[in-house]
C-alpha cells in the first residue's frame, strides 16, 4: 500500500500548506517511517548545500524553513502498560520559519 512512499510524499505539501510558526507533528509507528520524517526535518533545517570551506557570509546562507521543538518523544512506561501498540510510536515535532 506504498506507505512509505506515500509519507515521503505528503511532508513537503505539508510544508508548504503551514503558515509561519505552525507545527508540524508527525507519529510514526515503525523506524523506516521515522528516518523518513527525521530526515525530512533535518534537511529543512540544513539548507546549506555548498561546498565547505566556501568563504560565504552568515546572512547569505539559506535561511531554514523548519526548526524542531524539542526532541523524539517517545511512550512513557504507563502508556506503554495502558497500550503495547504504543511501544514504537515516536513523535516528531517542527515548528515553520517566516522563510518561505
Amino acid at each position: 500500500n506504498q506507505e512509505l512512499e506515500e509519507l515521503s510524499l505528503v511532508l513537503p505539501d505539508c510544508l508548504r500548506l503551514l503558515r509561519e510558526n505552525g507545527r508540524l507533528a508527525v507519529i510514526s509507528f515503525h523506524s523506516l517511517e521515522d528516518r523518513i520524517v527525521k530526515r525530512f526535518i533535518q534537511s529543512e533545517m540544513d539548507r546549506d548545500n555548498l561546498p565547505s570551506g566556501l568563504p560565504v557570509r552568515a546572512v547569505d546562507l539559506p535561511q531554514p524553513r523548519l526548526r524542531t521543538i524539542g526532541k523524539a518523544i517517545k511512550p512513557g512506561k504507563a502508556e506503554v502498560s495502558a497500550n503495547v501498540r504504543s511501544r514504537s510510536a515516536v513523535l516528531r515535532v517542527a515548528e515553520r520559519t517566516h522563510v518561505q
